[in-house]
């Protein structure tokens, strides 16, 4: 392990290092990831095994102790505009990522919608790489669907109950959708990846296309397994590996990685050991690549002497590279709930008791059918927030539970209310670029200091975030007016009827609103503008060192992240081999 047998070290195994690392393997090449978690299926005392496989279970997932690593952020620099937010604890604003085997990808909710072409297309204006516009991404998509696709929710038309079925119904009707439409949608034909939907700025109403396999979770641990399976003496992975820091020569050449080896050992580990590990060295005869995702990848670079010259002297770390661009341009989307209390409790939901005790559980376990099949995702509606939008900007996804965002204890929140229907109302292609990841110390078990500097702390002073976190809002009401006034909606109780002006709705919306898919603190881009890497994705200033996470984008893409990132891989290993060759 200590010897110099790799050709390339990839830190981390969710979406962008598992996948790179599979296709390098794949090529004949000798790679050792490095996974600071386990794997969550190797856990015989514990519920991760089921947590991971069941799409319903995906809240426990993100909660589950022997796998998460939860961070706790703000999202505002001022305390008293932080306070309001009712998911505020002592720590902070609760940020669930993975640290396990298969990263972010082994407990998000898996929903998979390719990005927008404007995404790509951003990306090679400001590079002048054309390898990066949406013609040549689309092959990437393609690649991404040979080996993980999605299982649309066809067979989720068949589990709606009368009462699901007349609220599918009558959100089509508010939406003036046609009779056709709605029967399309009923048959599962309605995918927000279909050319014809994609792209379309006015309401669309559509299900939710899944990472699934027979109705299992399939994620990048399923394919660094595959590959590792077929080229043992290739691929090896070692999990329980906590990377502290890049070695560097002279030349500021990227030789291999140290790390720390036992269980639990970063502090955001809701059961963090106080041990500091055992100290191990790993060599790397070409590169080095890092995949920790958006928090802990700026935080290793930092940690190496890579980033900005005064954050390094603050710390008294020995700067190799000033790179101010590290641990910048943290963004994120807007997520806000609209929670609805129903008159009765969910006909589909009644026995669900979300363990592996109850009735549902044992369905899905001896069958893969049953609502347990679901992410809890019942539709979604797409649209543009405003004329004069080319792509759709917003995603508004109604689910069958009580969501209204992240906090200690909020899975079980959820299994304990199965009366409920929540429209989270998310705004993609956000303008704000103004959060920030700052180390808080330099212990490399110790998780950095993230802002993401919230609305009207952040960078858009045009404020269009707000008004199309407030156009959502507005839809989302008009969807349930209807079974407000029949008496199917009980209540909205958050943020209630009496929140009804545009102020009061971004008021709302600015006090809890949160996120979950942190990106672009290691931006591809210009050096002098704040980027960190080169449109090849290597480290600026450096040989042999490269990013492939969600943190290598400039501006936030797409709805769901996970896409662009399998994405972003598949082109990164292809980049990676044709520099090998």
């Amino acid at each position: 392990m200590d010897e110099a047998t790799w050709d390339y070290i990839v830190v981390g195994s969710g979406a962008g290092g598992g996948t790179v690392a599979a296709r390098l393997a794949e090529s004949g090449m000798r790679v050792l990831v490095l996974e600071a978690g386990s794997d969550p299926k190797s856990q015989p005392a514990s519920n991760s095994a089921a947590w991971y496989d069941v799409p319903a279970f995906h809240p426990f997932a993100s909660e589950d102790p022997t796998t998460a690593w939860n961070f706790y952020v703000r999202h505002y620099a001022d305390s008293a505009i932080q306070a309001r937010d009712p998911k505020l604890t002592g720590a902070g604003i609760l940020y669930p990522r993975a640290g396990t085997l298969g990263g972010c990808t082994a407990h998000n909710a898996m929903i998979l919608i390719r990005p927008h072409d404007s995404d790509w297309n951003g990306i090679a204006a400001i590079t002048g790489d054309p390898t990066w516009r949406a013609p040549a991404m689309a092959h990437y998509w393609n690649k991404l669907s040979s080996w993980l696709g999605t299982e649309s929710p066809v067979p989720l038309a068949g589990l709606l109950d009368n009462q699901l079925r007349d609220v599918l119904l009558r959100t089509a009707t508010a939406l003036s959708s046609p009779l056709a439409g709605i029967l399309r949608i009923l048959d599962g034909l309605a995918d927000p990846n279909d050319p014809a939907v994609a792209h379309r700025t006015d309401p669309q109403l559509c299900f939710l296309p899944l990472t699934t396999l027979r109705n299992t979770r399939i994620g990048a641990r399923e394919r660094l397994l595959a590959v590792q399976a077929r080229f043992p003496d290739r691929l090896h992975i070692e999990c329980d590996a906590h990377v502290t820091q890049i070695l560097l020569d002279k030349s500021n050449r990227a030789t291999g990685v140290a790390w720390r080896k036992g269980e639990k050992l970063y502090r955001a580990s809701p059961i963090a050991r106080q041990s500091p590990g055992t100290p191990r060295t790993s060599l790397a005869n070409r590169e080095v690549i890092l995949a920790g995702g958006s928090f802990n990848t700026p935080q290793l670079l930092m940690l190496s002497g890579i980033g900005h010259a005064q954050e390094l002297a603050r710390h008294k770390i020995a700067l190799r590279i000033d790179l101010p661009g590290v641990g910048r341009n943290l963004q994120d989307r807007y997520e806000i709930g609209v929670v609805n209390r129903m008159a009765e409790h969910w006909e589909g939901l009644r026995d669900a008791r979300f363990s592996m005790q109850d009735r549902l559980y044992r369905k899905w376990k001896n069958t893969r059918a049953g609502m347990y099949i679901s992410n809890g995702g019942a539709m979604a509606v797409t649209l543009a927030s405003a004329p004069g939008k080319t792509d759709p900007d917003l995603i508004c996804l109604a689910f069958l539970s009580r969501f209204t965002g992240y906090y200690p204890g909020y899975a079980q929140d959820i299994a304990s209310h199965t009366n409920y229907l929540t429209w989270a109302v998310l705004k993609a292609h956000t303008n704000n670029r103004a959060g920030t990841l700052h180390l808080r110390s330099a212990d490399p078990l110790d998780p950095p200091d993230i802002n993401f500097r919230y609305f009207a702390e952040g960078s858009d002073t045009d404020n269009d975030d707000l008004r199309a976190v407030v156009t959502g809002l507005r839809l989302v009401r008009k969807i349930t007016a209807t079974l407000k006034r029949d008496g199917t909606i009980a209540a909205e109780e958050f943020p209630g009827d009496a929140t009804d002006t545009d102020e009061a709705l971004a008021q709302y919306a600015s006090d809890t609103a949160w996120g979950h898919h942190a990106s672009g603190t290691c931006a591809i881009g210009p050096m002098g503008s704040g980027g960190v890497l080169d449109s090849q994705f290597n480290v600026y200033g450096t040989t042999g060192l490269r990013v492939v996470d969600a943190s290598v984008f400039p501006r936030i893409p797409g709805f769901f992240i996970a896409s662009a990132v399998y994405m972003a891989a598949e082109k990164a290993a292809d980049v990676i081999l044709s520099h090998a060759r």
